[in-house]
């Protein structure tokens, strides 16, 4: 299927997941949510997967629930009052572990806000252990701080610090300390689901944005590979 934007038909389906959010609701409508969200998001990650390639030859866009698309029930364990999602996430990931816990570019939209990203959102134990022993290396945390700035003169958004207090093993007189104290490390920008996110015109938009975050993606890549696989984090 060819991929011409993301149909007002989605965003309206979604608003309606708002008022129904029942599994009764989504089963009643199947063939709504096949045709107005997961067939254009599949068109999607094909399209702009062709285009990842061109920057990261190996990334993984795969147009499938629980790979590239994320699924529209929530987990039962935690929300039982809605367990339906009222926004769609797609994410393109680089590296053989768990796509949350990779390198990725990242978007999600509902009727409000259309969300893109690059890096990985939330550091498990593990990977935040692998990254405060990455930015131990001066020269590694002085390219991400660059990085980052150089992303926020751009007019991207950084998340703030997780962490109030710095780790015991960190000297808060090291340059750009701050560093230790992230949960995460990506940089984002979000806008309204305008008629560019309705049209093909939104591949190349986002394209963009990735290619500006490239070297944030590409870092945060080198970092995972120091991370021991054989642990927990990729389960």
């Amino acid at each position: 299927m060819a991929f011409h934007g993301f149909p007002k038909e989605g965003l309206a389906f979604l608003e309606q997941i708002i008022l129904n959010n029942s599994k009764e609701w989504l089963d009643a409508n199947k063939e709504s949510y096949e045709r107005y969200i997961v067939a254009p998001n599949k068109a999607y990650v094909e399209e702009m997967g062709e285009h990842l390639q061109i920057l990261v030859p190996t990334i993984h866009a795969e147009p499938k629930i629980n790979r590239s698309l994320f699924r529209i029930y929530r987990d039962a364990r935690f929300h039982l009052a809605d367990p339906i999602k009222e926004r769609i996430g797609i994410i393109f990931w680089q590296g053989s572990g768990h796509r949350m816990q990779s390198s990725s570019f990242y978007m999600h939209y509902d009727p409000y806000e259309v969300f893109v990203a690059t890096g990985i959102r939330n550091f498990k134990p593990t990977l935040l252990k692998a990254y405060r022993a990455y930015i131990q290396n001066d020269q590694k945390r002085t390219e991400l701080h660059t990085i980052l700035e150089t992303l926020k003169a751009k007019g991207y958004q950084i998340p703030e610090p997780k962490y109030k207090r710095m780790p015991r093993e960190c000297d808060a007189n090291y340059t750009h300390s701050y560093l230790y104290r992230m949960g995460s490390i990506y940089a984002y920008t979000t806008f309204p689901p305008d008629e560019t996110f309705h049209s093909e015109a939104i591949i190349e938009r986002n394209f963009n944005i990735y290619r500006d975050m490239y070297d944030l993606q590409q870092w945060v890549y080198e970092m995972t590979l120091t991370c021991d696989t054989e642990t927990d984090l990729f389960r």
